[in-house]
C-alpha cells in the first residue's frame, strides 16, 4: 500500500488524514528506537485534542522512563515525565501503576490540562516482571505448510467474519532466491510487544492487554479513524464496511466479551477495525478450560505448521516445537566450524523495525524478489474471498504501510 492509498483510506474515515499519516510514520520510528515515546506524545497531543477531543494513546516505554530511565530535556521539553512522576508520588502510586497500559494518556492528559488527575482514572492492570507473565505467541513452521487454507477457514468460522475480512492470510509466492516453485507465508497479527498501532489510537481502543500481551481492539470505543491500519507494518487490520454478515444476536457474549468485560472478541460491528485476537475468548477460558492455550487455526492445521502458546514458557508447545525441530536439523560442523548451527532457519517479520513481534517463522524468509502466485487451493473453492493480493516486501505485505511499500 503506497502513501496515496493510505491517505485515501484515512480520508474515507472523515478524520484528519494528514495527522494520521504523520503519526503512523512517527509511531514506527518510536518502535524502531528513533524517537522517544515522550517526544512522540508531546508532538501530537494538542492536535489529537483538537481533532478528537481526547488523547488516550497507550504507551509502553514511557512507563520505564518514569521508573528511572533518563529523559532528556530535548525529548521532554515540557517536563512531562517529571510532572507525571510527581503526580504518582502525590497519589501514592508507583510510576508503573500510574502509566499502566490503557491509562497512560488519560493520566497524562489530566496533568497537561492541570486537573491533577486521580488514582481512579488509572486504567489497565498493574505491572510486574514481564517475564513472569504469560506472553501468547506462535511458531509457524512454513516448511510444514502445504497451502491448504484450512487455518483461514477455521478462523473465519470461529470469529464470524464477513466475507473478505481474513484475519489470517496464506500467501503463495515464488522467489528467485528459493529453490521451490511454491513457497508459503502465513500472515496473522503479530501481537507486537511494541506495537505502532496502539501508539496512534486517539481513543485507546487499540490496546495491549497487560496480563498476556494480546493486542486487542475495544469495539465499544473504536471510532474507525483507521490510524491503526496505516501505522501497522504488517497489513493485518480490516475495517468493517457495512453491516456484518453475522448479526450480533447470533453471537454469544462469551465469544465477544473478555475477562475484563470489554468487547474485544469475534467480528467487529459496522465502522470498527478488526484483526486477529489470538482467540482471546479461548485464552480467557470462556470456551472451556481445555481451549486455553489453543487457537482455531492451530486446531485446523493438519500439517503441524501452527503452534500456539506462552512464549515465556520454555515448555510451551511453540517453544518445544522450535527446539525439537532445530535439534532434528543440526548441521554437521565437524569439518566446517563456520557452518550454520542448523540446516533450517527462523525469522520474525520486519524484526528490524523494533516491533518485537510474538510470531516466529521457521523456514526461509521471503526476499525482496518474491512475487505472489496462485496457490494449490483457491480461496473461492473453500468459500473465502481473496481480495488482498499484494506483493511481498521484505518478508511482509506491501499493505503494511511501511516506508518501503
Amino acid at each position: 500500500m503506497d502513501d496515496e492509498e493510505m491517505r485515501r483510506l484515512l480520508e474515507q474515515s472523515g478524520y484528519d488524514a494528514d495527522l494520521g499519516m504523520r503519526m503512523a510514520e512517527d509511531a514506527q520510528r518510536v518502535a524502531a528506537g528513533e524517537l522517544s515515546e515522550t517526544k512522540f506524545y508531546g508532538r501530537y497531543h494538542e492536535e489529537l485534542l483538537a481533532e478528537f477531543g481526547q488523547d488516550d494513546r497507550e504507551f509502553n516505554e514511557l512507563r520505564d522512563d518514569l521508573d528511572g530511565e533518563v529523559v532528556t530535556e530535548a525529548d521532554d521539553p515540557d517536563g512531562l515525565a517529571d510532572r507525571l512522576a510527581s503526580l504518582a508520588d502525590t497519589e501514592g502510586l508507583s510510576r508503573r501503576e500510574l502509566m499502566a497500559k490503557g491509562g497512560a494518556a488519560a493520566m497524562a492528559l489530566g496533568v497537561l490540562a492541570g486537573s491533577g488527575g486521580s488514582a481512579t482514572s488509572v486504567g489497565g492492570d498493574s505491572g510486574g516482571d514481564d517475564d513472569d507473565r504469560t506472553r501468547w505467541g506462535m511458531v509457524i513452521n512454513l516448511n510444514n505448510c502445504d497451502g491448504c487454507l484450512a487455518c483461514m477457514v477455521a478462523c473465519d468460522q470461529e470469529h464470524n467474519l464477513s466475507r473478505g475480512s481474513n484475519w489470517m492470510y496464506v500467501f503463495t509466492y515464488e522467489d528467485d532466491y528459493q529453490e521451490d516453485d511454491q513457497n508459503f507465508l502465513v500472515r496473522t497479527c503479530q501481537h507486537c510487544t511494541d506495537s505502532p498501532c496502539t501508539k496512534v489510537c486517539p481513543v485507546g481502543a487499540r490496546h495491549t492487554r497487560d496480563e498476556d500481551g494480546l493486542v486487542l481492539t475495544d469495539y465499544d470505543i473504536c471510532i474507525g479513524c483507521r490510524y491503526c491500519e496505516v501505522s501497522c507494518p504488517y497489513g493485518v487490520n480490516y475495517f468493517q464496511w457495512g453491516e456484518p454478515d453475522v448479526p450480533e444476536s447470533e453471537i454469544n457474549d462469551e465469544h465477544q466479551i473478555d475477562s475484563r468485560g470489554r468487547w474485544v472478541g469475534s467480528r467487529p460491528p459496522e465502522g470498527v477495525m478488526g484483526k486477529c485476537t489470538f482467540c482471546v475468548d479461548r485464552q480467557d477460558g470462556q470456551m472451556g478450560e481445555e481451549k486455553i492455550g489453543t487457537t482455531a487455526c492451530e486446531e485446523a492445521c493438519s500439517m503441524d505448521a501452527i503452534h500456539f502458546g506462552d512464549m515465556n514458557d520454555p515448555e510451551s508447545p511453540p517453544n518445544q516445537h522450535l527446539s525439537a525441530y532445530f535439534d532434528d536439523n543440526e548441521n554437521d560442523r565437524s569439518e566446517w566450524e563456520n557452518r550454520s548451527e542448523h540446516t533450517v532457519s527462523s525469522f520474525k517479520l520486519l524484526e528490524e523495525r523494533g516491533t518485537d513481534p510474538n510470531v516466529t517463522f521457521v523456514g526461509n524468509e521471503p526476499s525482496q524478489h518474491a512475487r505472489q502466485v496462485e496457490g494449490p487451493v483457491t480461496y473461492e473453492s473453500v468459500g473465502l474471498v481473496d481480495n488482498r493480493k499484494e506483493v511481498l516486501d521484505n518478508g511482509a505485505m506491501a499493505s503494511a504501510g511501511g516506508d518501503d511499500a
